[in-house]
């Protein structure tokens, strides 16, 4: 074989090799583009990470289960707020609604607007937990000083008790973090260093 004729053939090779690994390189960018929006979509439909499920309703059904629900805030070092849960925790049947409050307070001489993220644990309970009216749905505006109580409306779907791995959870653990809204023009924090507050149900809040 001629020299041009042995590195024709090296070429249709490397080309051969190269062209699957451009696209397993571009498949693996699309997939990298689109992971965000993908696992935020599987968590919300499968409750995994602990995410909730939103409802506008109870379905009518209450079982004679019960439930403890117990209520946990946590705020971001950077929001100079006081954030707690005004009780340790509730119980419910499962399928029945209930209502729970969180109080926050405006510590700076400034307006902060807030936002809240929040989960369940265990993690495996988010697909069963649902919220009817949260705070967490929209941002919070405080004035300086001001301080509010602000509902959240639930009700573990009674699905729950068609599902053998959940047979053994009788305890939900509610929680939320503030942080400042990203979009909004917020004050720095009012204390150098100043670090995380947070409340746990059932450990000196509420």
């Amino acid at each position: 074989m001629s020299a041009p004729e042995s590195r024709r053939l090296i070429g249709s090779r490397n080309a051969r090799v190269a062209l699957p690994l451009v696209a397993i390189v571009a498949g693996m960018g699309m997939m990298a583009y689109a992971s965000v929006p993908l696992y935020q979509l599987f968590c919300q439909v499968t409750g995994y990470g602990g995410t909730t499920q939103v409802a506008e309703a109870t379905d009518g059904r209450v079982l004679d289960r019960e439930m403890v629900i117990r209520f946990n805030a946590d705020v971001n070092p950077a929001l100079p707020w006081a954030f707690r849960p005004e009780q340790h925790e509730v119980r419910v049947k499962v399928g029945e609604q209930g209502l729970a409050f969180y109080r926050t307070e405006n510590r700076s001489s400034r307006p902060i607007v807030g936002t809240a993220v929040y989960n369940v644990t265990p993690q495996k309970a988010g697909l069963y937990f649902s919220k009817i009216q949260c705070f967490c749905f929209t941002e919070q505006r405080l004035e300086p000083g001001e301080s509010i109580d602000m509902p959240v409306t639930f009700f573990v779907d009674p699905a729950i008790a068609e599902d053998r791995n959940l047979d053994d959870v009788g305890t939900i653990t509610l929680s939320y973090t503030f942080y400042p809204a990203p979009d909004a023009d917020q004050p720095k924090p009012d204390r150098p260093g100043a670090r995380t507050a947070s409340v746990v149900a059932g450990n000196g809040g509420g």
